[in-house]
Protein backbone atom coordinates (compact mmCIF):
# COMPACT_ATOMS: atom_id res chain seq x y z
CA UNK A 1 0.00 0.00 0.00
CA UNK A 2 2.82 2.15 1.00
CA UNK A 3 4.30 1.62 -2.87
CA UNK A 4 1.24 2.57 -4.78
CA UNK A 5 0.26 5.85 -2.45
CA UNK A 6 4.21 6.84 -3.16
CA UNK A 7 3.64 6.22 -6.81
CA UNK A 8 0.00 7.88 -7.15
CA UNK A 9 1.80 10.98 -4.94
CA UNK A 10 4.78 10.70 -7.92
CA UNK A 11 2.05 10.83 -10.75
CA UNK A 12 -0.12 13.53 -9.24
CA UNK A 13 2.64 15.55 -8.78
CA UNK A 14 4.14 15.27 -11.89
CA UNK A 15 0.81 15.95 -13.62
CA UNK A 16 0.60 18.42 -11.60
CA UNK A 17 3.95 20.01 -12.97
CA UNK A 18 3.19 19.00 -16.41
CA UNK A 19 -0.17 20.71 -16.55
CA UNK A 20 1.24 23.85 -15.04
CA UNK A 21 4.29 23.79 -17.47
CA UNK A 22 1.33 23.44 -20.27
CA UNK A 23 -0.54 26.62 -19.15
CA UNK A 24 2.41 28.57 -18.68
CA UNK A 25 3.15 27.60 -22.28
CA UNK A 26 -0.54 28.93 -23.16
CA UNK A 27 -0.39 31.85 -21.63
CA UNK A 28 3.00 32.73 -23.01
CA UNK A 29 1.50 31.97 -26.49
CA UNK A 30 -1.50 33.90 -25.76
CA UNK A 31 0.08 37.10 -24.62
CA UNK A 32 2.67 36.47 -27.74
CA UNK A 33 0.05 36.05 -30.01
CA UNK A 34 -2.88 38.42 -28.28
CA UNK A 35 -1.07 41.51 -28.55
CA UNK A 36 0.47 41.43 -32.30
CA UNK A 37 -3.39 41.73 -33.92
CA UNK A 38 -4.94 43.80 -31.59
CA UNK A 39 -1.41 46.59 -31.62
CA UNK A 40 -2.15 46.38 -35.26
CA UNK A 41 -5.59 47.06 -35.19
CA UNK A 42 -5.08 49.93 -32.80
CA UNK A 43 -2.90 51.40 -34.60
CA UNK A 44 -5.18 51.48 -37.99
CA UNK A 45 -7.88 52.71 -36.00
CA UNK A 46 -6.26 55.76 -34.73
CA UNK A 47 -5.30 56.32 -38.37
CA UNK A 48 -8.60 55.90 -39.76
CA UNK A 49 -10.20 58.06 -37.29
CA UNK A 50 -8.24 60.92 -37.96
CA UNK A 51 -8.79 60.53 -41.52
CA UNK A 52 -12.62 59.74 -40.99
CA UNK A 53 -12.66 63.05 -38.48
CA UNK A 54 -11.57 65.32 -41.24
CA UNK A 55 -13.76 64.35 -44.02
CA UNK A 56 -16.93 64.37 -41.47
CA UNK A 57 -19.65 66.61 -42.42
CA UNK A 58 -20.57 66.16 -38.54
CA UNK A 59 -17.58 65.71 -36.36
CA UNK A 60 -19.95 66.42 -33.12
CA UNK A 61 -22.01 63.39 -34.45
CA UNK A 62 -19.09 61.16 -35.48
CA UNK A 63 -16.74 61.67 -32.05
CA UNK A 64 -20.57 60.38 -30.41
CA UNK A 65 -21.01 57.55 -32.35
CA UNK A 66 -17.63 56.54 -32.01
CA UNK A 67 -17.72 56.73 -28.37
CA UNK A 68 -21.08 54.70 -28.47
CA UNK A 69 -19.93 51.92 -30.43
CA UNK A 70 -16.51 51.58 -27.94
CA UNK A 71 -18.94 51.33 -24.82
CA UNK A 72 -22.00 48.96 -26.29
CA UNK A 73 -19.45 46.66 -28.45
CA UNK A 74 -17.44 46.26 -24.60
CA UNK A 75 -20.45 45.58 -23.19
CA UNK A 76 -21.75 43.44 -25.52
CA UNK A 77 -18.62 41.06 -26.41
CA UNK A 78 -17.50 41.23 -22.70
CA UNK A 79 -21.24 39.49 -21.69
CA UNK A 80 -20.54 37.22 -24.46
CA UNK A 81 -17.00 36.08 -23.36
CA UNK A 82 -17.98 35.32 -19.91
CA UNK A 83 -21.12 33.56 -21.08
CA UNK A 84 -18.90 31.65 -22.77
CA UNK A 85 -16.49 30.35 -20.79
CA UNK A 86 -17.21 26.60 -20.08
CA UNK A 87 -16.63 26.20 -24.35
CA UNK A 88 -12.86 26.39 -23.46
CA UNK A 89 -10.80 24.63 -21.52
CA UNK A 90 -9.06 25.36 -17.81
CA UNK A 91 -12.27 28.37 -18.20
CA UNK A 92 -13.70 28.97 -14.93
CA UNK A 93 -15.41 31.78 -12.88
CA UNK A 94 -13.08 33.78 -11.07
CA UNK A 95 -11.56 37.58 -11.25
CA UNK A 96 -8.22 36.15 -13.11
CA UNK A 97 -11.08 34.56 -15.93
CA UNK A 98 -12.52 37.78 -15.62
CA UNK A 99 -9.80 39.63 -16.29
CA UNK A 100 -9.06 37.87 -19.10
CA UNK A 101 -12.54 38.10 -20.75
CA UNK A 102 -12.21 41.89 -20.42
CA UNK A 103 -8.72 42.54 -22.08
CA UNK A 104 -10.57 39.68 -24.58
CA UNK A 105 -13.55 42.36 -24.70
CA UNK A 106 -11.24 45.44 -25.51
CA UNK A 107 -9.56 43.48 -28.27
CA UNK A 108 -12.66 42.62 -29.37
CA UNK A 109 -14.19 46.20 -29.26
CA UNK A 110 -11.04 47.66 -31.66
CA UNK A 111 -11.66 45.33 -34.15
CA UNK A 112 -15.53 45.98 -34.07
CA UNK A 113 -14.55 49.60 -34.96
CA UNK A 114 -11.96 48.46 -37.23
CA UNK A 115 -14.80 46.88 -39.27
CA UNK A 116 -16.99 50.31 -39.07
CA UNK A 117 -14.00 52.55 -40.10
CA UNK A 118 -13.28 50.34 -42.78
CA UNK A 119 -16.61 50.15 -44.31
CA UNK A 120 -16.99 54.09 -43.98
CA UNK A 121 -13.96 54.34 -45.90
CA UNK A 122 -15.04 51.94 -48.59
CA UNK A 123 -18.52 53.14 -48.56
CA UNK A 124 -17.03 56.81 -48.62
CA UNK A 125 -20.21 57.48 -45.85
CA UNK A 126 -18.91 58.23 -42.43
CA UNK A 127 -22.21 57.04 -41.16
CA UNK A 128 -23.30 54.52 -43.18
CA UNK A 129 -25.08 52.60 -41.01
CA UNK A 130 -27.85 54.96 -40.71
CA UNK A 131 -28.58 53.26 -44.36
CA UNK A 132 -28.07 49.68 -42.97
CA UNK A 133 -29.55 47.93 -46.17
CA UNK A 134 -29.84 44.27 -46.46
CA UNK A 135 -26.79 44.09 -48.97
CA UNK A 136 -24.68 45.91 -46.07
CA UNK A 137 -25.69 43.43 -43.27
CA UNK A 138 -25.11 40.22 -45.33
CA UNK A 139 -21.48 41.79 -46.40
CA UNK A 140 -20.59 42.59 -42.70
CA UNK A 141 -22.08 39.19 -41.66
CA UNK A 142 -19.61 37.45 -44.29
CA UNK A 143 -16.68 39.57 -43.19
CA UNK A 144 -17.06 39.65 -39.59
CA UNK A 145 -17.37 35.43 -39.55
CA UNK A 146 -14.48 35.16 -42.51
CA UNK A 147 -12.18 37.09 -40.10
CA UNK A 148 -13.36 35.48 -36.66
CA UNK A 149 -12.56 32.36 -38.43
CA UNK A 150 -9.18 32.99 -39.51
CA UNK A 151 -8.66 34.59 -36.26
CA UNK A 152 -9.68 31.32 -34.14
CA UNK A 153 -7.64 29.32 -36.70
CA UNK A 154 -4.56 31.15 -35.86
CA UNK A 155 -5.18 30.99 -32.21
CA UNK A 156 -6.00 27.03 -31.81
CA UNK A 157 -2.89 26.31 -34.24
CA UNK A 158 -0.32 28.14 -31.61
CA UNK A 159 -1.90 26.63 -28.53
CA UNK A 160 -3.22 30.17 -27.60
CA UNK A 161 -6.17 28.25 -26.14
CA UNK A 162 -8.30 25.17 -26.25
CA UNK A 163 -12.09 24.02 -26.67
CA UNK A 164 -13.83 22.03 -24.32
CA UNK A 165 -15.92 19.00 -25.35
CA UNK A 166 -18.90 21.53 -24.95
CA UNK A 167 -17.93 23.12 -28.08
CA UNK A 168 -19.76 23.36 -31.22
CA UNK A 169 -17.21 22.80 -34.02
CA UNK A 170 -17.35 23.68 -37.73
CA UNK A 171 -16.00 20.90 -39.49
CA UNK A 172 -14.63 22.04 -42.63
CA UNK A 173 -12.17 24.30 -40.74
CA UNK A 174 -12.06 23.07 -37.00
CA UNK A 175 -13.07 26.14 -35.14
CA UNK A 176 -15.44 26.47 -32.67
CA UNK A 177 -19.15 28.19 -33.49
CA UNK A 178 -19.50 30.54 -30.59
CA UNK A 179 -16.77 32.74 -31.24
CA UNK A 180 -17.91 32.96 -35.25
CA UNK A 181 -21.10 34.02 -34.38
CA UNK A 182 -20.22 36.42 -31.55
CA UNK A 183 -18.49 38.52 -34.78
CA UNK A 184 -21.71 37.62 -37.27
CA UNK A 185 -24.27 39.30 -34.66
CA UNK A 186 -22.18 41.50 -32.15
CA UNK A 187 -21.25 44.45 -34.92
CA UNK A 188 -24.18 44.51 -36.36
CA UNK A 189 -26.22 44.93 -32.73
CA UNK A 190 -23.33 47.65 -31.67
CA UNK A 191 -23.79 49.77 -34.64
CA UNK A 192 -27.08 50.23 -34.85
CA UNK A 193 -27.92 50.68 -30.90
CA UNK A 194 -25.01 53.13 -31.48
CA UNK A 195 -26.53 54.96 -34.58
CA UNK A 196 -29.86 55.38 -32.54
CA UNK A 197 -28.26 56.68 -29.62
CA UNK A 198 -25.89 58.90 -31.84
CA UNK A 199 -29.62 60.85 -33.42
CA UNK A 200 -31.11 60.66 -30.56
CA UNK A 201 -28.52 62.52 -28.41
CA UNK A 202 -28.45 64.80 -31.30
CA UNK A 203 -32.12 65.47 -31.06
CA UNK A 204 -31.85 66.08 -27.64
CA UNK A 205 -29.22 68.63 -27.94
CA UNK A 206 -30.64 70.05 -31.35
CA UNK A 207 -34.32 70.53 -29.22
CA UNK A 208 -31.98 72.39 -26.35
CA UNK A 209 -30.31 74.85 -28.27
CA UNK A 210 -33.66 75.98 -30.12
CA UNK A 211 -35.23 76.43 -26.58
CA UNK A 212 -32.45 78.29 -26.01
Amino acid sequence: MAMDVSRHSSFSGAHYLDCKADKEVNMENLKANALIIPVIALITVIILYVHLLKHSHNRGAFKRLTYLIIAFSFLLNFAWEMLQMPLYEGMRLNMQTAMLCGLASIADTLMVLLLYYAFAVIYKEVFWVQHFALKRISILIVVGATGAILAEMLHVSTGSWRYSQSMPIIPSVNVGVSPVLQFMILPILSYRISSYFTKFIGHENSAAKHYR
